[in-house]
This record gives structure tokens, C-alpha cells and sequence, in this order.
């Protein structure tokens, strides 16, 4: 039986988890370097039909249907006076059981934790040092030592693991934005609706069936590298709300009074792909590339990933970077390009782009692909 290190206890880990879990040729412990798993937020994630065909395999059917929603449309709208530019209509893509799906990050969390035995999740143990001689000798925090045939680094854009096989080479950059989150209840939209504003946009989506709804803010804020690493910074309100303040005087949306639960965060994106020479050295997720979040695929592709690094494992196929290399710069392309077409400024280019939306939205076999 094959030992499996899962470094990381985000979506794409639990979910490789839960893949392995039913399949006996493998035993696998999960590594979280923080004392607790967060699954009580309420902030939003999207996921493509592909996603939750891969997700109903491990009985995603079984989640309450109140704490999912289906949107039939992305909407793209002006920000400055909520002018509708152009529609995307998502139901044309879905299958029966197999349909484009927003909730709360913690729902899904908490639904791949339940197919996972507690004692397979070892929490507060931080990566240390990795040694390889037939097997890998992993060291960690609390000074334990355990040998694995594989090691799945799933710990995010800030990849301990990496850190250590690249020797702190390849870090991710800082993108230049900054990402707000937050809480919004009884908007008026049931559909996803996408806000186009100078050097900004901002998406909200149902998240349920309960009236809540999700609020992403992406603003272009160039900062120094002494604010970039002041993490009380991010935290302070004062902060926050002058960036919140900023965007509500360009928008007929008075954000200031609506959005609730409000998160900062710096965007970092991967700066170059990387492959481990090592082998049976796995990277998914955040902790292979990490994209600008423009794109709203990161939890489907992290359930991807994992999907196709399994098959790898149970198949010894030699795919997986392959594959993964190919989707991620589709991916890597689709998200540059909506993080600069979003941001437009000069009046004649946002009039040609928004001219393109029109167009575009009409194009069934572009979007077969995007929103599969």
C-alpha cells in the first residue's frame, strides 16, 4: 500500500482526500499547518458544471439544496450608472445534475470533511524540511518525522513545500490589486452581476437560497513593499473603508452601507510555473500556480487538479503535468485578460470593449469551454 502526504487541508487537498478514501491501494495523512480548519465563513466560491460533476462522485448531491444556488445568467453591467452592457446566459451549458453552482466556501469545506476520518487529519504541523532516499522523510513543526511514497503539496499560493523544493525561488509576486470580500443580504439581482468600473470591478452572486449574496471587490492599488508586508494593514478599518468609499463614488451602489463582513486581502499571483525534479512530487491547487482571481475558477480548478492527480496515481499515468500545464495557461490567459478588459479607463476603449461583450456573449462554443 502506497503512503501519501496531502500538505494542506484547502479544497484541493480534501478533496484528493476523499478520492483516496474510498480507494484501498492507498493510505494518505493530510498536514494543516494552522490548529483548525476555517469552515464557518460565509464568503462565496463558483463552480463550473465540470466541477460538480467531479463533485456529485463523492456525494456532492447530498448538500442541502438551501445552501447551493444555480444562476441562469452572468450580467455585465456599468459600474457608474448600472447600465446592462451585455448577458451571459449560463443554463444553456448545464446537464441535468451537472449545473453551474455558487454557495459558501464553508459548505463545500464541510461536505469533504465529513468522508474524512478525524484521525487523518493532523492539524498544527508545519512543514520543516523535506529528505528523499527511496522514500521521503518528511519533518515538521512538533519535531515528528514520517516517511511517504508521495508527497501532494496542496498548501497554497504560499506553498511551504515549494518554498523548500525551489529553494524560496519563484515566489509569487504581488499583482498590483487588492481583493475585498464581504456580505450582502436581499440584493435585488438572483443572477450573477458583474460591475465595470475604472480600474476596478466588482462581482455579486447568490450563495444560497437564502437571500445572501456575495461581494468580491478587485482594485488596481499599487502599494510598496513595506505595506505589502504589514498585515495590520489589510486589517485596519480606516483602510478598508476609504477603498470601499473610493469605489461607491464611482458606482450608483452605495457599498459603504451594504456590504457586511468586509476582508481585505493583497492579490499575489504564481510567477512562473514549476516542475519538481523529484519525482513522485505533486503540486495542486493554489501551490502549483495561483491565478489573478478574475477569472472565478480557482476552486474548480483546484477540484480539477485533484481529479486528475488521482487518475495519475491509480493509473501511474505520466499526464498529470501535462495536463495541467495545458489548462493552467488557458486559464492563466482567460483571467489576464478579464483582469485588463474589467479595469478599462480611456472612454473608446471601454466603448469597443463593451461593443466585444455584446458579441462575445453571443458566441455558444467560446463559452461551451469557459463555463463547461
Amino acid at each position: 500500500m502506497k503512503k501519501i502526504s496531502i500538505i494542506g487541508a484547502g479544497i484541493s487537498g480534501l478533496y484528493l482526500a476523499n478520492l483516496l478514501e474510498r480507494d484501498k491501494s492507498f493510505s494518505y495523512k493530510i498536514f494543516e499547518k494552522k490548529n483548525s480548519i476555517k469552515n464557518n465563513d460565509g464568503y462565496g466560491i463558483q463552480l463550473s458544471a465540470n466541477s460538480i460533476n467531479l463533485l456529485n462522485n463523492i456525494g456532492f448531491q447530498k448538500i442541502n439544496a438551501s445552501d447551493v444556488y444555480f444562476p441562469k445568467k452572468v450580467i455585465f453591467y456599468t459600474a457608474k450608472n448600472s447600465k446592462k452592457i451585455s448577458e451571459i446566459d449560463l443554463s444553456q451549458f448545464n446537464q441535468l445534475n451537472n449545473r453551474y453552482t455558487t454557495l459558501k466556501r464553508s459548505s463545500l469545506v464541510n461536505l469533504l470533511l465529513e468522508n474524512i476520518p478525524q484521525e487523518k487529519i493532523i492539524l498544527n504541523s508545519e512543514l520543516q524540511n523535506i529528505k528523499y532516499q527511496d522514500k521521503f522523510t518528511l519533518n515538521f513543526r512538533d519535531k515528528e518525522t514520517e516517511q511517504f511514497d508521495y508527497i501532494v503539496a496542496a498548501d497554497g499560493v504560499f506553498s511551504k513545500t515549494k518554498q523548500i523544493l525551489f529553494h524560496k525561488k519563484g515566489l509569487p509576486k504581488y499583482f498590483n490589486s487588492i481583493a475585498l470580500r464581504g456580505n450582502i443580504h436581499n440584493f435585488k439581482n438572483l443572477d450573477i452581476s458583474l460591475y465595470l468600473g475604472s480600474n476596478f470591478h466588482f462581482v455579486i452572486y447568490p450563495i444560497n437560497q437564502k437571500n445572501e449574496f456575495n461581494f468580491i471587490l478587485i482594485l488596481r492599488k499599487e502599494l510598496i513593499e513595506n505595506e505589502i508586508a504589514n498585515k495590520n494593514l489589510f486589517e485596519d478599518k480606516s483602510f478598508i473603508n476609504n477603498l470601499l468609499n473610493h469605489v461607491s463614488s464611482k458606482s450608483n451602489i452605495n457599498l459603504t452601507e451594504r456590504v457586511k463582513d468586509i476582508k481585505c486581502f493583497p492579490i499575489f499571483v504564481s510567477n512562473q510555473i514549476q516542475i519538481p525534479k523529484i519525482k513522485n512530487v505533486f503540486l495542486i491547487g493554489d501551490a502549483f500556480f495561483s491565478f489573478s482571481p478574475s477569472f472565478a475558477q480557482g476552486a474548480s480548478q483546484s477540484i480539477e487538479a485533484g481529479n486528475e492527480l488521482y487518475n495519475h496515481l491509480k493509473n501511474n499515468s505520466p499526464n498529470y503535468y501535462k495536463t495541467r500545464i495545458l489548462k493552467t495557461k488557458q486559464i492563466k490567459s482567460r483571467s489576464s485578460l478579464n483582469h485588463f478588459a474589467f479595469h478599462l479607463s480611456n472612454p473608446i476603449n471601454v466603448f469597443f470593449r463593451n461593443i466585444f461583450l455584446k458579441y462575445l456573449s453571443k458566441n455558444k462554443s467560446f463559452f461551451r469551454k469557459l463555463f463547461r
